[in-house]
């Protein structure tokens, strides 16, 4: 089993108001039979289309999983209005400003946190390698299953605890790493309770290996998958969450790939392959799972760093990078497929999300099921990244997109679709309504239409405005 990358091109997708049902004949029709895609962006567009990046499942093997297909969709009819709960996206292996390397939307998270009942995330947010400080009321959740929630195929039950498995793999070329990994999840037991009752060493271990795109993207490849998958499959029933502590291989010198990242800045390189194992994991299993990386050296120990950027710094500092995946996965929402029609207090479906909070330009599967969901989302201008579209091309209703320069005025905007505060109520100068005027003869008699163009209908019979 192997993971592949490939471009799509979608020449239309924006001209049936229908995006995701363009999306995916573009993806049936560009991808080969014997791949499953399993993540997927919109990068930009060119005079060919929109350029959209998909990862994939490849070979015969792959296939047996039968995955549920990423464009199922499930339109919900209403939103519940019992709870406030947003969404908060930050893409991974994007560049993103706030978020884009070690936990550091942290503080941002905390905030949108505190006007809402519950915050559904993912880890890339709040990962910060032996650091992991999301609040209480954060639904840390792995990034393929909130495509899933927001597409209305599953629903995320909030759990007191889970039993959680940890994978890791042998290492002859640093047998240290190993005993750390064990020493982490045993302090993990010892000072947060968690439920780790199994810590299984892969003797044939996965091979994962960084990459970029050409758009700059991160991403990646993994081989040898189908021995973690058959080990996952046997235990079934036995966890609940799976953690993972493996070895990603640089796609250049390890050396170097170190100095660019912690001198020279850029994508954080280990998140993109990362975020393709997971996703592969939880699409499969239906289990929240989180990665951390063991390093492929002792670079980080034997060179001397200096006082790096504070974006960086909590990778500096760790040993296992494993601690903040492990505090996630504990009260991470289990997984309920198919997502249920009766209300259930302790499960989050799509007709319980009231917002979703993005970086501008960031378009995925994500978006556009907001889009057609009727979920007001907020783009976040001041958290650039590489991705390059404009959401205002998008089908979305009037007053379903919102601005902000930064995240105090997404916390802002998300407390004023809670409290019913209509925007433009708020902000100075105030815009009058806008008053039109409607009689008996700017209505259509017999099928001809008088005084100009019809927008609207009376009782079935087309109006002038």
């Amino acid at each position: 089993m192997r993971v592949t990358q490939q471009e799509i091109i979608v020449n239309n997708l924006l001209k049936t108001g229908a995006p995701l049902e363009a999306l995916s004949e573009a993806v049936a029709a560009q991808m080969p039979d014997d791949q499953q895609p399993i993540r997927l962006s919109v990068i930009g567009k060119d005079r060919r289309g929109h350029q959209c990046e998909v990862e994939a499942l490849a070979d015969e093997t792959a296939l047996k999983w039968r995955l549920p297909n990423l464009f199922d969709f499930r339109r919900r009819e209403r939103e519940r209005t019992s709870a406030f709960n947003a969404v908060m996206l930050i893409p991974t292996g994007v560049d993103c400003h706030i978020g884009g390397h070690a936990g550091d939307a942290t503080p941002s998270a905390r905030l949108l946190a505190s006007v809402c009942d519950n915050l559904v995330l993912h880890p890339n947010v709040v990962n910060a390698s032996d650091i992991n400080e999301q609040t209480e009321n954060c639904l840390y959740t792995e990034g393929s299953l909130i495509c899933r929630l927001l597409m209305g195929q599953i629903g995320l039950q909030k759990v007191r605890q889970n039993r959680m498995l940890l994978v890791t793999e042998e290492r002859p070329d640093a047998p240290n790493v190993v005993d750390q990994t064990i020493n982490c999840a045993e302090g993990a037991r010892a000072t947060l309770g968690c439920d780790i009752r199994e810590i299984v060493v892969l003797e044939h271990g996965l091979m994962m290996k960084t990459g970029f795109s050409d758009s700059g993207r991160v991403t990646g490849t993994i081989e040898r998958m189908e021995h973690l998958m058959e080990m996952l499959e046997h235990r079934r029933g036995t966890y609940d969450t799976v953690a993972l502590a493996t070895k990603i291989t640089p796609h250049i010198d390890t050396l170097e790939l170190h100095k660019q990242y912690f001198g020279e800045g850029g994508a954080n390189p280990w998140g993109g392959v990362e975020a393709v194992l997971t996703h592969t994991i939880s699409t499969a299993l239906d289990v929240p799972a989180a990665h951390a990386p063991t390093m492929s050296s002792e670079v980080l120990k034997t060179q001397s760093w200096g006082v790096v950027e504070p974006r960086k710094a909590a990778e500096i500092i760790s040993t296992t990078y494993l601690f903040c995946v492990l505090k996630g996965l504990n009260r991470a929402p289990r997984v309920v497929a198919p997502a249920i029609n009766t209300y259930d207090p302790s499960v989050v479906s799509v007709e319980d999300i009231s917002a979703l909070v993005i970086p501008d330009g960031c378009v995925g599967l994500p978006t556009l099921a907001a889009v057609e969901q009727g979920i007001p989302v907020i783009a976040v201008r001041g958290n650039r990244n590489l991705m390059k579209n404009d959401l205002k091309q998008l089908p979305f209703r009037r007053g379903q997109l919102m601005y902000a320069d930064n995240y105090f005025e997404a916390a802002g905007l998300l407390s004023a679709i809670k409290a019913g505060v209509a925007y433009d109520a708020v902000v100075r100068p105030m815009a009058p309504c806008k008053v039109t005027r409607f009689g008996v003869a700017d209505v259509k008699v017999n099928g001809a239409a008088k005084n100009g163009k019809s927008n609207g209908k009376v009782n079935g019979v087309a109006v002038h405005i």
